[in-house]
């Protein structure tokens, strides 16, 4: 870890991260797709959410988030 590098945020930090990018995400997914699947199996209509889901929160998401949370941390108290 270099000066300049922010320490990571703690393992509760990084799980409402997590959390604040997918509970979001999974909503609209689901308000988008859960008519258009309906007719589905439960099982097709979840590998069908998550392989939306699980990209968009872990390329998009949460990476903004985690800078978001760095510039965050950086501010004066």
């Amino acid at each position: 870890m270099t000066a300049n590098t922010p320490p990571a945020p703690s393992v509760h930090r990084r799980a409402l991260i997590t959390w604040l990018a997918v509970y979001p995400t999974i909503t609209v997914a689901l308000g988008l797709l859960g008519p258009a699947t309906a007719h589905l199996p439960l099982l097709l209509r979840t590998l069908i959410l998550t392989a939306i889901v699980v990209p968009t929160a872990a390329y998009a998401f949460i990476p903004a988030l985690m800078k978001a949370n760095t510039a965050l941390s950086r501010l004066p108290r």
